[in-house]
């Protein structure tokens, strides 16, 4: 469920789990963008956010390599850093209360309350946290079911498991141009720390699915078959990953590749004379890669990654929509490489679309649908 419970410390810990990440020109204003990070799967009427988190969106430019087969990223990064106060109860009865602080690059400070539509604003950077309706949708038990029978199991008309479902949500709409430096093209990266003198990285997420379907499986994978993986990815530095455990992410994720490829019966990803799935380097470099130059752009997950590896001009602005099928554009990459008819899980929306007026994300759900 793109990084719903995505291993063991994100189900301990819910309110630091990462669900997704989405980066995308402003729909409203093209000298603007959009990052948006949701956390808290599953969140009750009266979830918060912890005050003994940092919710950090972090940026930074990226250009692609001369090879054309890889980014190229640049050492200066932005960092928006989100913190809570603990709920109170200002009148003694009724709902509580929170307030949230966003720190921008530059130092300053935006105030705001949570779930205050009209949010809160600084010099080019406007806010909003607060709950939401879950904008992510797919079939995981048939996800689970293709693992099981490693053949595909989805169903012309798929069962959502998140149908009806909240989150907490974090967006910010930002002046690129003021608040970043170099672009146009950025790597986005969420991220959860514990709050403090010494932060640790509780959880990272950039791109949709590289844990739960991507890395998640064990089964395939010949050199590390009894290891939960997935904690160990979350720790990482998305822009510098540690040489100790990265021959584990390329072994998982080229075994997870390869049974996607074979799941039609042909070879659309043939690996290399050293066993290297073609997507291989690309994912583990896990950030969002956008490009805020081109408009924007409802469709357009992986694009500019798929433009690089047939050599060609990027012509979306890639990052992530939130009304995306991404998990459709997932399935068929990994199966197919787009050779073939589009692989659908039978889900094509969520119980909310979102809309493209901030802040974005749906209302959330009052009464939740049940599963």
């Amino acid at each position: 469920m793109s990084d719903h419970i995505s291993g063991p410390r994100a189900i301990a810990d819910p309110v630091t789990d990462i669900t997704d990440v989405f980066a995308f020109p402003c729909p409203e204003s093209p000298r603007h963008l959009v990052l948006i990070m949701n956390v808290f799967p599953y969140a009750g009427a009266s979830a918060c956010f912890s005050d003994a988190v940092i919710y950090r969106l972090r940026v930074r430019s990226v250009s692609i390599a001369p090879n054309r087969r890889a980014f190229a990223v640049g050492a200066d990064e932005f960092t928006f850093d989100c913190t809570f106060d603990v709920p109170v109860n200002p009148d003694g009865g009724g709902e509580l209360v929170q307030q949230g602080r966003c720190k921008m690059p530059n130092g300053e400070t935006v105030l705001f309350r949570v779930n205050d539509e009209n949010g809160g604003k600084g010099e080019g950077l406007h806010v909003f946290a607060g709950q939401r309706s879950d904008p992510f949708f797919l079939d995981g038990p048939m996800a689970a079911q293709t693992l099981a029978t490693r053949q595909l199991a989805f169903k012309q008309v798929g069962s959502d498991r998140l149908y009806g479902k909240n989150v907490l949500g974090i967006v910010l709409k930002l002046d690129w141009g003021t608040l970043l430096k170099g672009g146009p093209m950025f790597a986005v990266v969420g991220e959860t720390l514990t709050s403090g003198k010494r932060p640790v990285r509780l959880e990272r997420v950039g791109r949709p699915e590289i844990k739960n379907i991507t890395l998640g499986a064990k089964i395939f994978d010949p050199v590390n078959r009894d290891l939960e993986i997935r904690d160990l990815y979350n720790n990482e530095d998305a822009f510098n990953l540690s040489e100790h455990y990265v021959g584990a992410y390329r072994a998982r994720l080229n075994a997870n590749l390869a049974f996607y490829d074979g799941l039609d019966g042909k070879t659309d990803w043939p690996l290399d004379e050293h066993g290297n799935h073609p997507l291989m380097e690309l994912l583990l470099k896990d950030y969002l890669v956008v490009d805020a130059s081109k408009p924007f752009c409802e469709t357009s997950y992986f694009e500019i990654e798929q433009a690089m590896l047939k050599e060609r001009a990027h012509i979306t602005c890639g990052g992530r929509w939130l009304n995306e099928d991404v998990v459709d554009s997932i399935l068929t990459l990994y199966v197919n490489a787009g050779n073939g008819p589009r692989i659908s899980d039978g889900v094509d929306g969520p119980i909310a679309w979102s809309s493209k007026v901030f802040p974005y994300m749906a209302p959330p759900n009052r009464t939740q649908a049940a599963s």
